[in-house]
């Protein structure tokens, strides 16, 4: 592979780490809590809960690929190494078309809470194309920013916590809900006959929020010593980021209730606001900010390496493939990312971003998951088991998301298989 089409490796653990929980912070704790509490009540935790196995066992295939196929295109390429070309691209497209949508999500919630009402969108826009820029110059510059954007949010997150534990109690009541057993749940804050499939619901929704701990693995080949560094740095940043997110969610349900967090817009400047210290607000409002950069920063990058790997075998346009000759970047690949991402956060709203980005994020890591479960002996660092695991959660998760994103997110699929092998066809002789 000529230099054109090769990216330079820069990043060591602690940068890694950094992208990682980029890519987490800000899509979970200011984004995906009112959804998941609407549909679970205090019954997310459990759902938090089971999302972080699920991102476990999706985190410990990712790895184990990872340190065979340290190249960039995460689980586009190891579908297509491990499993043949089409499930390879099956993986590469729900990625590039989920993680869009996540990217419009992270643009979108960062608006929410740093633009005047009525401007939420045009800042928006301008925020995604400030990064694509601030991406273009350079994986070094990537890692850098997302590296102080995570570190002003956890900063405003403990402010958060700390305030949020002086507020008083929200009022809970719990009361059994009879039916039948699938149904079978309680009313936790209000919110009424939360069960088994709201649980789920909830699951589905916040694995939107995990869907970070894999980012550096499409960025195998900008990391030193990969089969090293990547399978580190992936459970380390999902380990610390379940940690986060527990804490908060507790804090933001004994605080608001579940009815009042669900309600909710700018969830954790209400917390804040509970308190009664008035300075926190504009606090939380820029970690909340940061957050959702921090994210986007790091969406654009991951997707950006995606859509290079696929551009290399023809999936997408072999003019994406170009890499930057000095800044060592897919800068052509990113540049067209950014203008989708305009335009989607102009048509979209945050809620119907978060389910859509679900859908496709879920199969992604299906893939991902069937991919690992061939490995052989001298290539495993799990056990089987946890794959299969990792299937059958991501497979309930997708069944229980709201309807309009199941069937956007189907169509999509279709698609691009369609579009695929119609392409495939016209280029054959």
């Amino acid at each position: 592979m000529t230099d054109q089409h090769h990216l330079a490796r820069r990043l060591g653990l602690g940068d890694a780490v950094f992208i990682g929980m980029g890519s987490m912070i800000g899509a979970g704790v200011f984004a995906v809590f009112g959804p998941a509490a609407a549909a679970a009540g205090w019954g997310l935790l459990a759902g938090l809960a089971l999302a972080a196995i699920i991102a476990y066992c999706n985190a410990s295939a990712s790895a184990q690929l990872a340190a065979q196929y340290p190249s960039s295109g995460g689980t586009y390429v190891y579908g297509r190494e491990r499993l043949g070309e089409w499930w390879g691209f099956a993986a590469g497209w729900s990625f590039v078309v989920g993680k869009t949508a996540s990217c419009a999500a992270m643009a979108l919630t960062f608006a929410a809470y740093a633009a005047p009402a009525g401007f939420e969108k045009p800042l928006a826009g301008l925020a995604v194309a400030a990064l694509v820029l601030v991406n273009y110059f350079g994986v070094t510059r990537t890692a850098f920013a997302t590296r102080m954007l995570v570190v002003a949010s956890l900063l405003v997150l403990a402010i958060v916590v700390a305030v949020g534990l002086s507020a008083p109690v929200a009022p809970t009541s719990f009361a059994v809900v009879a039916g039948p057993s699938f149904t079978t749940g309680f009313s936790v804050g209000g919110v009424s006959s939360i069960g088994l499939y709201g649980i789920l619901q909830s699951a589905g929704l916040l694995f939107f929020a995990f869907a970070g701990y894999a980012r550096i693995a499409t960025m195998g080949e900008e990391v030193r010593d990969p089969a090293r560094t990547i399978p580190r740095a992936i459970l380390l940043a999902l380990g610390l980021v379940v940690a986060v997110y527990l804490v908060v969610g507790v804090v933001a349900l004994r605080t608001l209730g579940a009815d009042a967090l669900a309600g909710s817009p700018v969830p954790l400047v209400d917390v804040a606001a509970a308190s009664g210290f008035s300075w926190t607000s504009p606090v939380v409002r820029f970690g909340a900010a940061a957050a959702s950069l921090g994210a986007l920063l790091a969406l654009i990058a991951g997707i950006g390496r995606t859509s290079l790997a696929m551009a290399r075998e023809g999936d997408l346009p072999r003019a994406l493939a170009t890499v930057h000759p000095r800044y060592k970047v897919p800068h052509r690949a990113e540049v067209v990312l950014g203008l989708i991402v305009i335009v989607v956060v102009l048509l979209a709203d945050v809620r119907g971003a978060i389910a859509f980005s679900s859908f496709g994020v879920l199969l992604y890591y299906f893939v991902a998951n069937l991919a690992a479960f061939t490995q052989q002996r001298p290539d495993r660092r799990f056990p089987r088991w946890l794959q299969v695991l990792g299937m059958v959660g991501c497979l309930v998760l997708v069944a229980t998301l709201p309807l309009t994103g199941v069937a956007a997110g189907a169509v999509v699929l279709f698609i691009g298989l369609a579009g695929r092998l119609v392409a495939r066809r016209w280029r054959r002789p």
